[in-house]
């Protein structure tokens, strides 16, 4: 029986830095990974293998329909989806085969099978081929991530009838593809498919597509990916769906109650989220303690109710971010090690990888009129940005929230092109407590989109320059 002072059930984000922090500071250390390759359904089907497949089909409409705008005279491109495809393939296994080195840099142990609590300081690692083996350790980080959720009566087989793991695997542009749910997963792949062909609508039970993110920031996202030609049915729900001759008919009701309709899908893509993995674990077998939502319940230390077992990621309370997951495996590798590891989690920015993309951390202005808190908005929209209006990337805005007593930044949310790259200067600003003037003091060069952010800034005190 092999002894650790830490192992980590599952190498996702979460398990994967988890482990290389905790043997940075000296202890003994173990991953378990179910799969063949490490780094959990991000690196292998989720946010890693997407990425690739949106940069390559945006790439593919470049130059469809817009270099010509710029006097790049080319050919009419050809898709090649078997080699795009690949190309998705190679980036995903240069980040798997990344955290397979990094871990053996580190003198990390790792067993692949899956991993069960066997009792209080053991974990068995049971092999595809029906082996096991014991491992005795003082204590358990479960880092197992999360699962796609199921639509009751809809079966999917990955084929016709596809979660976002399938949706990344398909073998051909489908005519037509329906996604249900209006979330970050379903806008994402959505936007893949409509830019290699797809005639895409999207299905969604509230009244408007990202549910949680700033409300206005929604409608124009939604206007913006309208005009892309994506069709929405909001206030909808998917009551049924038949497949037939390698095909889908799906039957679709006002959410509110009404006359019912069917439409006809090559695909349709299930995204209506996801649920803790916490199956096959023996969680209940050391009495580990879940919530009403199947997450294991854990203290401010990530501990559970059972001594020397923690939880951090999709598993627990809180965003199901991969950088999420990542921090609290840093925050509970620290604090087995006797440090003071800590995450703050006012300051998790989330980001939608379309294009244009969305960007956001800190409170919605929805959230600070819930909570009673007075604040001053600034919005500064790319049209009046230098850099935006010279690539022609003019759509969206950023939009500062600031405290109407101190000018301290509560939050701030972005549409636009580099979105992602752009909300992490607001996001380091909010860690230092910066003010909305600290942000519009700070020169930024020109000419760069960063310019919207200042000038967001300044419109908080009603000082904008360009507009």
């Amino acid at each position: 029986m092999s002894t650790y002072d830490l192992v980590v059930i599952g190498t996702g984000p979460g398990g994967y830095v988890c482990a290389i922090r905790a043997a940075q500071l000296g202890l003994k250390t173990a991953v378990v990974e179910k799969r063949a390759t490490h780094g959990g359904t991000c690196l292998n089907v989720g946010c890693i293998p997407s990425k690739a497949l949106l940069h390559a089909s945006e790439a593919f409409e470049e130059a469809s329909k817009h270099f010509g705008d710029m006097g790049v005279i080319v050919s009419a491109p050809e898709l090649d989806l078997k080699k795009m495809m690949s190309f998705k393939q190679d980036g995903v296994d240069g980040n798997t085969k990344g955290v397979e080195f990094l871990l053996k840099k580190n003198g990390i142990d790792a067993y692949h099978g899956l991993g069960r609590v066997a009792g209080a300081g053991r974990v068995e690692v049971l092999s595809e081929d029906g082996g096991n083996q014991m491992l005795e350790t003082k204590n358990i980080v479960i880092a197992t991530g999360s699962d796609v959720t199921k639509l009751p009566g809809v079966t999917i087989d990955e084929t016709i009838v596809v979660s976002s793991t399938g949706a990344l695997e398909l073998q051909a542009v489908p005519k037509k593809l329906l996604i249900i749910g209006a979330g970050v997963i379903g806008l994402e792949l959505g936007s893949v498919w409509r830019r290699l062909g797809s005639e895409v609508t999207v299905v969604e039970y509230l009244d408007r597509v990202l549910p949680g993110m700033d409300g206005e920031v929604g409608k124009q996202f939604q206007r913006i990916l309208g005009k892309q030609g994506i069709v929405f049915k909001l206030s909808s729900k998917v009551t049924g769906v038949e497949v037939k001759d390698g095909a889908a008919t799906v039957s679709i009701e006002p959410a509110a109650g009404g006359d019912a309709e069917k439409l006809e899908a090559d695909v349709v893509l299930v995204a209506i989220g996801r649920v803790p993995y916490t199956e096959k674990l023996g969680l209940e077998t050391v009495g580990v303690q879940l919530d009403n939502k199947g997450r294991i319940q854990t203290d401010s230390h990530y501990a559970t109710n059972v001594t020397g077992i923690y939880a951090i990621g999709d598993v627990i309370a809180g965003p199901m971010l991969a950088h999420k997951a990542e921090d609290e495996g840093v925050a509970v590798a620290e604090l087995l090690a006797g440090q003071s590891g800590h995450v703050n989690y006012g300051v998790i920015p989330n980001v939608v990888y379309t294009y244009p993309e969305v960007a956001s951390v800190g409170k919605t202005e929805e959230e600070l009129k819930k909570d009673g808190i007075a604040y001053n908005a600034g919005k500064f929209p790319f049209t009046a940005n230098g850099r935006a209006k010279v690539n022609h990337t003019t759509d969206g805005f950023v939009k500062i929230l600031a405290d109407a007593k101190t000018d301290r930044v509560l939050g701030v949310h972005i549409v636009g092109a580099d979105a992602g790259n752009l909300i992490a200067e607001l996001a380091v600003a909010m860690e230092f407590g910066a003010s909305a003037e600290d942000v519009a003091r700070t020169c930024h060069a020109h000419p760069t989109l960063t310019e919207a952010v200042k000038e967001a800034a300044l419109a908080v005190g009603k000082r904008a320059i360009h507009i």
